[in-house]
């Protein structure tokens, strides 16, 4: 979705055909028309602050599909008089971007005027596309506004990280899709004229899987196929909603709710030591058409939160495979994606790193900021040494075994144990050693 600049500045955006999408026809033109996202633009919000204060920076917003992206970054620029452009990772390259750039530096520099570059999908530019952002964003030449539906820590490098602000959008619930039916009935020139009722809105919610999007298109096709009334009204029933959607849409929505089920029905395999369940789920989702990075990515959590220490092989295992299939891609990348489920449903099970940082944090949180142990401390000038930071410190390799017992943690704690090994593979051999070594404090 290529969107570069016309021949003329532009001005106000001219309105949707009748043709367009209803999405596209009902789409808001204000921030009061917004829905959904009001821990961002709500009254005293964030972005409503920013832009209340024509004071907007670059920015990211990470979310699911569907829940106003697009659209805020449009009532952004909008409400800051900034010339907009919009640009589809997918089918946009360095050379797209430099065009903007260059239309925007003349705005910059020549006719005081701002530039709004709303990038979709932004986590799929790769690393030299991205680079090409980095000195615009950094000069106010532009506002970035990227979106992805990926995680940014994982997808978008860190010099652009640091520069923009990363906003996450929420997933549209039942009210919220509720109100952009009634609106879109309202307010769509066609739609308005007609008394449309429908049998089912919560299955239409559901199946749109909370994307406003896919709601309102899905609604459209609906009342496409629904023969009217002679009042020139329509009553759309659960069968034609379902028609409208198709069966794909029912067997796996990587968007939706399917989504979150079937990767939970996936981790849960894995955790229960099942890998021909394992590998059925992910079949399932590679079907239909889920990103194999995604699946990667939470085989690479399970393998510290659900194996740790068991296997510490697991995890490197499973960051190989998320390196590797991206080397790969697919088809072959399913091979990888097997081996590792199977490797990681087969392996040793322990939880006990995830539960040694939850009762860590847990001490933190509520013994804040205890010093440190004076003998721990770094003594890098003469004063400190005077005061005797690091003395008494025991050099633990000139010991027999490479080993002394002295007190690491702070005081108030000297005695915790959160870390407690299990009996199982490679942690029983690590208990086994702990305890061996740390007479006051067994496991």
């Amino acid at each position: 979705m290529t969107d570069l600049f016309p021949n003329e500045p532009r001005q106000k955006k001219q309105a949707p055909s009748a043709n367009a999408p209803l999405a596209e026809r009902v789409r808001p033109t204000t921030l009061d028309e917004f829905v959904g996202q009001q821990h961002l633009v709500g009254n005293d919000k964030p972005l409503r602050v920013m832009i209340e204060n024509d004071q907007v920076a670059s920015m990211i917003f990470w979310g699911p599909p569907g829940v106003g992206k697009t659209t805020l970054a449009r009532l952004i620029a909008h409400h800051t008089k900034a010339e907009f452009h919009q640009l589809s990772a997918v089918e946009s390259g360095v050379k797209d971007v430099r065009e903007v750039l260059g239309r925007a530096e003349k705005n910059f520099k020549q006719l005081n005027k701002r530039t709004t570059l709303f990038i979709d999908e932004i986590h799929r530019f790769n690393k030299a596309q991205q680079d090409a952002l980095l000195h615009s964003v950094e000069e106010g030449v532009i506002t970035l506004i990227g979106a992805t539906t990926e995680n940014p820590s994982f997808e978008v490098i860190s010099p652009l990280l640091s520069r923009c602000p990363v906003y996450v959008l929420e997933s549209l619930g039942k009210d919220d899709l509720n109100r952009i039916i009634d609106t879109a009935l309202k307010k769509d020139p066609a739609l308005s004229k007609r008394k449309i009722v429908i049998e089912d809105r919560e299955f239409l919610m559901l199946l749109s899987g909370g994307d406003a999007r896919k709601l309102l298109n899905g609604l459209e096709t609906a009342l496409s196929i629904t023969k009217p009334k002679p009042d020139g009204g329509a009553v759309i029933t659960k069968q034609k909603i379902e028609e409208a959607f198709q069966r794909k849409y029912t067997l796996y929505d990587k968007e939706g709710e399917q989504h979150y089920d079937i990767i939970s029905a996936f981790i849960k395999s894995l955790r229960g030591s099942d890998p021909d369940a394992a590998v059925y789920w992910m079949a399932r989702m590679l079907d239909g058409g889920e990103d194999p990075k995604f699946i990667a990515r939470r085989m690479v959590i399970l393998a510290s939160e659900d194996i740790g220490n068991a296997d510490p092989q697991a995890l490197v295992i499973a960051a190989s495979c998320f390196t590797a299939i991206d080397l790969v891609g697919m088809p072959e990348a399913q091979l990888i994606l097997a081996q590792t489920a199977t490797y990681l449903a087969s392996a040793p099970k322990s939880n006990a790193s995830l539960i040694a940082i939850v009762r860590a944090s847990e001490d933190v949180r509520n013994l804040p900021n205890l010093p440190v142990p004076i003998h721990l401390r770094n003594a890098p000038t003469k004063l400190m040494e005077e005061l005797g930071y690091g003395k008494e410190y025991k050099y633990s390799h000139d010991f027999d075994g490479h080993f002394t017992e002295q007190q690491y943690l702070p005081d108030n704690l000297k005695d915790k144990i959160y870390y407690k090994p299990t009996e199982i593979g490679k942690e029983k051999e690590m208990k086994e050693r702990l305890n061996k070594l740390w007479k006051k404090k067994p496991r």
